[in-house]
């Protein structure tokens, strides 16, 4: 069976089957023989492939690696565990942001910290400027799942007074080009905090505010499932969101 995912994306990238073929030194057969009769590259020609097109290993070959290896993989994409957001070091923040290239993303409902970070304020203008694409997600303050969690933390109507609080101190930002606000609608069951292939992501503990649930720190490694799931999740979030307007 024909690799179209393979195909697709060289087409969508401007690639000739010469051109990929000579950047990861195959010959021009072969790459052929990968599209046309969907065989599978060995795993280094697979790695360098999905490293010329920008995609994952496991869309191009879903099936090139054993559930024992793609749980490895996993495993390996954690950096490490904080046992409190509180307790993440403050400059990590703004490094993580700092290391983005093409995409900057944050899901939350206030994440009212973030937004009292001039650092990182400064940041995500200066991302946006050079061209990374910046996506900023808020809970809606009026929406019952918003409502819910204030009353699961114990804050009640503080959660939405935060978001609030937070789109004011966004609000140099909110209408700038390259950075795109949306409220949502969605029970979250984790914040995430994304630049590129970095993740940290928040999880939420029923009774514990934000601040004192625990925090991952996630790389995406070739083959590896983790760093996916939570990136799939966003861009779900993402889809069934509302635009935030400039006068909002």
């Amino acid at each position: 069976m024909a690799n179209e995912r393979l195909r697709a994306a060289l087409l969508e990238r401007g690639l000739s089957v010469a051109t990929l073929a000579e950047g990861i030194g195959v010959d021009q057969k072969t790459v052929e023989r990968w599209i046309t009769q969907g065989r599978t590259p060995y795993r280094r020609h697979r790695y360098a492939v999905a490293s010329r097109l920008g995609v994952d290993e496991l869309y191009l070959w879903p099936d090139a690696l054993t559930s024992e290896q793609t749980a490895s993989a996993s495993t390996s994409e954690l950096i490490t565990i904080y046992p409190h957001r509180w307790s993440v070091p403050r400059d990590a923040w703004g490094h993580l942001f700092a290391t983005a290239q093409e995409e900057i993303g944050v899901l939350v409902y206030a994440g009212l910290f973030l937004s009292e970070d001039n650092g990182v304020l400064r940041t995500f203008a200066e991302k946006a400027d050079a061209g990374v694409r910046v996506r900023i997600l808020l809970g809606d303050p009026d929406s019952a799942q918003v409502a819910e969690r204030g009353m699961e933390e114990g804050v009640d109507d503080a959660m939405a007074a935060k978001i609030r609080n937070a789109l004011v101190l966004y609000k140099p930002l909110v209408g700038r080009d390259g950075i795109e606000f949306r409220f949502h609608r969605t029970v979250l069951y984790n914040s995430i905090y994304r630049a590129d292939d970095q993740l940290f992501v928040n999880t939420h503990v029923y009774g514990v505010t934000a601040p004192h649930a625990p925090v991952w720190h996630l790389r995406r490694i070739p083959g590896g499932d983790l760093v996916n799931t939570y990136v799939d999740s966003f861009e779900r979030v993402w889809d069934g969101a509302t635009p935030i307007e400039t006068g909002a």
